[in-house]
Parts: structure tokens; C-alpha cells; sequence
């Protein structure tokens, strides 16, 4: 069915874009006038985070022609937020963020549906994600974006030549901002570098001298994390503290506030608290709109390949004049989201299995509880039942391949939250 002669003046500068041919586009895109329909009717994007990022993303997409969203975050809005995420009022606050959001842009974009879902990443199946031709993550922590990523290679098929099925690739964009700075990149699975292969590259996060806490602190971030680091602890053994829990952080912040006045020190507030714990940058909304756009933009290219996509990092730095950079990350062999191989473990056979536990969850790994199956089907350390093979942790790997827990050379299947699909690592003894 034809569309309207209004609907389509309404798409015509992207209607030049489908019927035009050029040099810059993908190997797979022929110019023709049906195409806008077709975009019109099958593009569909989901956004993870509706925040300052999340909101530019939202707007973008809507207003490019993307008629199916889908948006999911678990915070509300709070008061601070409505500086720069422009799709929020006062009246919303304390309303969740992806429902405000989308009900904000079907308001102001008709025809646009945007479906809101609240809730962690984690908690959606397989199905839910490979409806998506396009994840956009618009997010401010490391954890959920290797999630994200090990999901895309995670979902991905194979033929029997072992290459991968194209129409089972999810394209992950990654937008970041701190600042006056920000970024953004594509991975596309088994194609570009992961966000795995890369994990080196990140810069270090802020930290303490742990004397100085406990003795000296002098400025308000000491007092938070003092209370975060040590106080909760001990107030609390037996479980972490939840940083997007409000109950938890406003204990933080009332412990640290006792600590900063004890010492004389001013500045320590709810939100500066969050903004520590969670090692949040102060946000500026032209930042998030230039990232928004790029990210906005890949996606847009990603549907019918009219137009080359960024290979495949694209930086921005507004603190030193308009300044950008783009230039493609080199795949590492290693990596154990990515590679067809799985990676190499040197150890001694004295190893204990706790030890090798550990050591997986320091560089190049930095997991934060992985358990472990052979290929065999033995169980070492198993995502169930983990009490009932804790006797195993002191054990050697003699003493292991002795009693029959593990054989030399078998394939071990690492799982971890921080992982959608299983990692494979193997075991070389240095003795």
C-alpha cells in the first residue's frame, strides 16, 4: 500500500536519502522510492535508559521516522534530573522514567509508539531482545554494557560454514557522556571489536587512600565513601549496599553527614552522595544532545545501509574546543565474549579452585562470581547448588583430576552476571 502524499512530504528529506544513490553507501543498498515505506513499517529500535542521553535518543529516533520504540530503565525521576532531561516536568517526579518518556514523545510525535518497560536488563528473555534490529544503551555504568554486549554475540546464529547469519545481529550502539565529553560506538557481533575487547582501554575510577578515610577525610567524598565502603559493612554484613535502592543510599547519606560534621566538613547532600557512590560525572545536556545524535544516527544508517557506518568509535571533546575523533578498535583473539577460541588459563597444578576463582575475577576477565562447568558436564563451581561443591574450593587441580572432578584439557564454561552467554576459557598447566 502506497503511502499518503502527506505521510510521505512529511519523510521527504529522508525520502531523498532512500532514492538517491551514492558513493558512501553499503554493499547492500540499491536506491528505489520503496523504501521509505518499508523503513516506516519494520524499523524498531530499543533504547536502554531513559536519562539525560535517553531522552535526546528517544526524541531523535521519533523524529527520524523509527515508528516502533521500545524504552526500559528502573529509576524515577528526581528533582535534579529536570535540568537536562528535557521530556520531564516538575509534576513527574517521582514517576518512572521510561513511561513519562514514552508518553511524552507519542504526545508531541504522531504516529510514533513507544512501549515502556521497567525493570533491569537482565530480567527480559531472549525473545524480548531479538525482536530489535538496533539496541541503543544510553547508560551510565560498565556492568550493564558488558551485559548488553555479551547479549548481542549471545543471540547470534551460526551456519554450518560457522559464519554468522545475518539477520540473527542485533547492532549494539553505545552512547557515553562525562561532561563536556562523550562517545560513541558501533559493535556489530562478530564484526567490529566488542565492548569486551576494549575493557583495557577504560580509564581508571576514582579512588581513596583508605588512611585517609578512616583518619583524615578532609573533603565531603571522603565522609561517603568512608560510610559506603566501611560503615555499611558493618552495619550491614551480610548484604551490599544497592545503589538504586533509595532506602540504602539515604542510610549512606546520613551516616556520611554525621562523619562530615564530626570533621567540620560542608557539601555532603543526598545527591552528591549518589553522585559519588555511583561515580556519576555532572551532565551537560549539549553533550548528551551531539552523542544522541550520533547514536541516532548509526541506528538510522543500520536499517538499509544507505550510508556507510562509523568504523568504529566515534569521540567527541567539547573541554577542548569542538574537537572529534573517529577511528576503529582491533578485535582482540582473547577476548572471551567474541572469540571462536576459547582463552587460555596458565596455572600450576597446585592451583586450588578458589584460586583460579579469583584470578577470574581480576584483569582481563574482572567477573564477579563466576561459576565454572566442564565440557564434560562436570560441575565445579555450578551456577545451583554452590554449597554442596564448596568443598571443592580448597582443592587442588591434582587433587581435582585425582577424584575425578575435572580432565586435563576439557573446556571450561565460565557464567557470570556480568554475562549473557557463557565464556570458555581453557586450562594450560605450567607443570
Amino acid at each position: 500500500m502506497e503511502l499518503e502524499i502527506n505521510e510521505r512530504n512529511r519523510w521527504k528529506d529522508i525520502t531523498n536519502i532512500f532514492e538517491r544513490d551514492t558513493q558512501f553507501k553499503g554493499d547492500l543498498f540499491e536506491p528505489s522510492d520503496e523504501l521509505l515505506e518499508m523503513y516506516l513499517e519494520s524499523a524498531k529500535v530499543l533504547v536502554v535508559g531513559a536519562g539525560g542521553l535517553g531522552c535526546e535518543i528517544l526524541k531523535d529516533l521519533a523524529l527520524s521516522g523509527v515508528k516502533d520504540i521500545h524504552v526500559i530503565d528502573l529509576d524515577t525521576i528526581d528533582l535534579t534530573n529536570l535540568n537536562r532531561q528535557f521530556l520531564f516536568r516538575m509534576k513527574d517526579v517521582g514517576k518512572f522514567k521510561s513511561q513519562v518518556a514514552a508518553d511524552f514523545i507519542m504526545r508531541r510525535v504522531p504516529g510514533c509508539k513507544v512501549t515502556a518497560h521497567i525493570g533491569k536488563i537482565q530480567e527480559k528473555d531472549d525473545e524480548f531482545y531479538r525482536q530489535f534490529q538496533v539496541i541503543i544503551a544510553g547508560l551510565d555504568n560498565v556492568e550493564a554494557r558488558r551485559w548488553l554486549n555479551s547479549l548481542v554475540h549471545g543471540l547470534c546464529q551460526f551456519d554450518e560454514d560457522q559464519k554468522v547469519k545475518i539477520e540473527t545481529q542485533i547492532r549494539l550502539v553505545d552512547g557515553g557522556t562525562e561532561g563536556f565529553k562523550g562517545q560513541a560506538r558501533l559493535i556489530v557481533p562478530y564484526e567490529t571489536a566488542c565492548y569486551e575487547c576494549t575493557l583495557g582501554t577504560l580509564p581508571k575510577q576514582q579512588s581513596y587512600n583508605s588512611c585517609t578515610l578512616a583518619s583524615t577525610p578532609r573533603i565531603p567524598e571522603h565522609c561517603i565513601m568512608y560510610a559506603y565502603l566501611h560503615e555499611w559493612d558493618l552495619a550491614f554484613p551480610t548484604r551490599k549496599a544497592d545503589k538504586d535502592s533509595m532506602e540504602d543510599m539515604t542510610w549512606i547519606y546520613e551516616t556520611a553527614k554525621k562523619r562530615a560534621e564530626q570533621f567540620n566538613i560542608k557539601g555532603v547532600d543526598y545527591n552528591k552522595t549518589i553522585g559519588v557512590v555511583k561515580n556519576i560525572i555532572p551532565a551537560i545536556a549539549s553533550t548528551n544532545a551531539i552523542i544522541a545524535a550520533s547514536c541516532a544516527n548509526e541506528a538510522f544508517k543500520a536499517f538499509l545501509q544507505q550510508s556507510l557506518n562509523i568504523k568504529d568509535y566515534f569521540q567527541y571533546m567539547g573541554n577542548t574546543g569542538v574537537s572529534t575523533l573517529t577511528f576503529p578498535y582491533e578485535r582482540n583473539e582473547k577476548c572471551i565474549v567474541c572469540s571462536s577460541l576459547p582463552q587460555t588459563v596458565k596455572i600450576s597444578r597446585s592451583t586450588k579452585l578458589q584460586e583460579l576463582q579469583d584470578l577470574l575475577k581480576e584483569k582481563p576477565f574482572e567477573l564477579t562470581d563466576p561459576s565454572l562447568t566442564a565440557d564434560n558436564g562436570s560441575m565445579l563451581i555450578p551456577v545451583v547448588m554452590r554449597n554442596q561443591h564448596a568443598e571443592k574450593l580448597p582443592m587442588s587441580f591434582t587433587q581435582l583430576i585425582a577424584e575425578g572432578h575435572y580432565q586435563e584439557g576439557l573446556i571450561i564454561h565460565v557464567t557470570d552476571k556480568k554475562l549473557f552467554a557463557p565464556a570458555k576459557i581453557q586450562i594450560h598447566f605450567t607443570d
